[in-house]
């Protein structure tokens, strides 16, 4: 639960009070908060150094209360960071300082965020932030410490409209990071191709929204619809693929955008085996899809006036006696052929179909969200996610990216690759020469849009937190494109 408060916070009843610091010197400032009993300020400025405060970003520390009603003071640390929320860089500070302090608060039932939150702007980077970080997957063992369940935000905004609006907003993102996060984590033996399926049904139903409707095509009909690549991948697995639509359709839609994710449910490389080491991390290859399905329900939720048609491209990648061969040719929806060089390099082959499925509908624009290479994570880390495409659509991409305080980074799609992916029996090759292999893989897809406007996430390491937590972000699922796609589609419905 969160709320709004205009309550002087060395008053509330609550468990532990929040507060924001940054470097000053050898010591600290504590940000915006004058109501702090002098004691405690005192402590802060004099002894900071000898307490292990620095104020860097992410350090979270809890002191005694005193002078305050709350049992706990909790300072979190921005760093040299604005924290002005009209600049995404200032709401992204107050995100993660918020995400840092409710993380780490695990197991306190109460807490009172009194970072700078004079209007709605500021008030909705805090709660989501605040929001994200109270998370926790339970699903397979008992919390030692659960998750805050109740969370103020302390601000002189409590009868604002648009902070009203800006609260209601972050809840219904952190909702849907969190549904993201919870199928990412959840085992491959409880979510394969069919019980996706279900979980997207599932979640449409929970969700009470408006407008809309699941549609899901089994084995049978992925084969005779011409779906080659969710048919060639899922058929080693005795788990057979899915393709589930998930549409929004508003009344007097401003447009129609496709989002288009890859869900492989569980990826052992098929008969191209991946080594033993981090398999298990495997379970996370259906991130885009849990993305897709979480965008729609929250754009549906927010009762966005853009139509927003989600692809699920669900499938099981394993090694059997009737699992695809290196050297198979499959033809994708809408007649290309493709021969299989690596079936490892399954992602790009279910996501054809899905493409083509998508650009069948005439949408405005098309996004695949994937996770799709190593490549991605050997350019850019496991903290930014790239994005490929059509010029205006890739720079759509990271604007939203921006506003929403995610890691995206523009790559290019060089016309060289393509020739590396000719195949002497096929219109195509899956895979091309080993360098630049992220941008291949997206001069691969951009086979499947025609002309129409396109842009490609590869989340391939942002998608799952093997290290430490961080910010808002817990080790496993993060939710990663969530925020970024949502806010492609509230831009879109602005206009």
């Amino acid at each position: 639960m969160i709320s709004l408060t205009s309550k002087n916070p060395a008053q509330l009843s609550v468990d532990a009070v929040v507060v924001a610091v940054r470097p000053r010197g050898t010591s600290v400032a504590v940000v915006d908060a004058p109501w702090l009993p002098k004691e405690l300020d005192q402590l802060l400025t004099r002894d900071a150094a000898r307490l292990g405060i620095t104020g860097g970003v992410d350090e979270v520390r809890r002191l005694p209360g005193l002078g305050i009603k709350a049992a706990t003071l909790v300072v979190t640390g921005v760093g040299e960071r604005s924290t002005d929320a009209a600049t995404p860089a200032g709401a992204e500070t107050l995100r993660r300082a918020a995400g840092a302090a409710t993380r780490e608060l695990s197991g306190v039932e109460s807490v009172a965020i009194a970072l700078p939150a004079p209007d709605a702007a500021a008030v909705g980077a805090v709660a989501e932030g605040a929001l994200l970080g109270a998370y926790a997957f339970s699903r397979y063992h008992e919390l030692h410490h659960a998750p805050v369940e109740r969370i103020e935000v302390v601000t002189d905004a409590t009868r604002s409209k648009a902070a009203q609006q800006a609260l209601a907003r972050a809840q219904v993102v952190a909702a849907a990071v969190h549904g993201t996060r919870d199928l990412v984590n959840t085992a491959p033996n409880d979510l394969y191709p069919a019980a996706f399926a279900d979980e997207a049904k599932a979640a449409v139903k929970q969700s009470g929204a408006k407008g809309l409707k699941v549609t899901v095509l089994d084995e049978k009909a992925l084969a005779s619809g011409g779906y080659g690549g969710l048919v060639g991948v899922g058929q080693g697995s005795a788990r057979p693929p899915r393709l589930v639509k998930v549409a929004y359709s508003p009344s007097r839609a401003r447009g129609h955008v496709a989002l288009v994710g890859k869900g492989i449910t569980f990826d052992s490389g098929g008969i191209s085996i991946k080594p033993a080491a981090g398999m298990e991390a495997m379970k996370s290859d259906m991130a885009g899809a849990a993305a897709v399905l979480h965008t729609v329900v929250a754009a549906a939720r927010l009762e966005l006036p853009v139509a927003v048609t989600g692809w699920l491209c669900l499938a099981e990648n394993m090694p059997s006696g009737t699992a695809q061969r290196p050297s198979d040719v499959i033809t994708i929806r809408g007649g290309k052929t493709v021969e299989v060089l690596n079936t490892d390099a399954e992602g790009r082959l279910v996501m054809a179909d899905g493409l083509v499925a998508a650009v069948e509908e005439g949408p405005d624009l098309v996004v695949d969200i994937a996770t799709l290479t190593g490549a991605q994570v050997v350019a850019l880390g496991h903290r930014v996610s790239a994005v490929m495409g059509t010029d205006d659509a890739r720079s759509e991409l990271v604007g939203a990216a921006d506003a929403s305080g995610e890691l995206f980074w523009p790559m290019p799609l060089p016309e060289e690759l393509r020739a590396g992916l000719r195949s002497k029996v096929a219109d195509l090759a899956n895979i091309g020469d080993r360098w630049g292999g992220m941008l291949t893989a997206g001069v691969f897809l951009r086979e499947f849009v025609g002309d129409t406007p396109w842009g490609h996430l590869d989340v391939a390491g942002p998608a799952f937190n093997e290290k430490s937590a961080h910010g808002y972000t817990p080790v496993g699922g993060t939710g990663v494109g969530v925020r970024t796609l949502l806010q492609l589609v509230e831009g879109r419905a602005a206009h």
